[in-house]
Formats: structure tokens, sequence, C-alpha cells
């Protein structure tokens, strides 16, 4: 059984993750709407992994005898300046999840709930990845800088999800 205050702090993390996923849908429509269809597929599918992320928590809540919460969400943003501001919002939503989930550990460690504390390890690893992911694409969005070219071909490389170190789950 999970504690009550482990129970809280996983929910109020699948409200997180779910919040995530649909901020990264919103991106991929945008994208899309802007002809960026590789960019809107790896969106896509990285909104498809934060659901995934919600799912996980939700049956590990309930599974530990406890109760996992389905989530009001609030709309997310419609639509973004350019594609550097949705990579650098990327990126800053990767570490505020970082720092959601290492509290959770941190929590588990407090509370002696060693075997959430396991189960949590998946995510720690998983955001290490998330961001380093981030971090990437957007070391390659400065190198191309205002080249179209090179734009196209980021976009073209992230086609289907596959490119620039996209992983699979």
């Amino acid at each position: 059984m999970v504690s009550r205050k482990v129970e809280q702090a996983l929910n109020a993390q699948v409200a997180k993750e779910a919040i995530s996923s649909q901020i990264y849908l919103a991106m991929a429509s945008w994208a899309e709407v802007q002809g960026l269809e590789g960019i809107a597929a790896f969106l896509y599918s990285h909104s498809d992994e934060e659901r995934m992320h919600t799912l996980k928590l939700m049956h590990y809540i309930n599974e530990r005898g406890g109760h996992a919460v389905v989530p009001a969400l609030p709309k997310p943003p419609a639509g973004m300046k350019n594609i550097m501001d949705v990579f650098k919002s990327i990126l800053q939503q990767e570490i505020e999840v970082s720092a959601d989930i290492n509290a959770i550990v941190d929590l588990c460690l407090k509370e002696k709930d060693y075997t959430t504390h396991n189960f949590m390890q998946w995510y720690v690893a998983e955001q290490i990845e998330e961001e380093r992911l981030a971090r990437t694409l957007l070391d390659k969005l400065n190198l191309i800088g205002n080249d179209k070219a090179g734009l196209y071909l980021f976009d073209r490389d992230l086609m289907g999800g596959k490119g620039q170190g996209a992983k699979s789950q």
C-alpha cells in the first residue's frame, strides 16, 4: 500500500504528465499547420509517450491499493511564436517534470516507501533521456539558425518520430 502522502504526490504527477501530453499535442497541431510535418509527427509521438507515462502512474497507484484520479486539464496554448520557442518550451517542461519526479523520490524515502521508490526509478531514467533529447534538438536548432534549408532537413529528420535520438518505449 502506498501512503496517503505518496498517493497524493503520484496523483499530482498524473495530472502533470497529462498536461504535458496536451501541451505536446497543441505544439504538434501548430507545427502541422506550419507545414512542419516531421516536427509535428515527432510531437504527436511525444504526446502519446507522455500519455503512456500518465497511464503507467495510474495503473501503479491502483495496483498498490490507492485510487488514481483522472484530472481536469487546463487548455494548452494554441499557438507558438516559432520553432525555437517550441523546443525551448519542451526543455523547460522536461526540467520541471524532472524536479517533480525527484520530489516524489525524496518523499518515498522519507515515507520509507521503497516499492514506490523503486518504481519511480524508471521515471528518473526517463527524465534524463527526455532532457538530453530536448537539449540535443535545441543545439541542432541553434546550429541551423535562420537557415530554411537546415530547418527543412531538421524537419525531415524528425519525420515519423524516428530521428534525432527519438526513442521507443
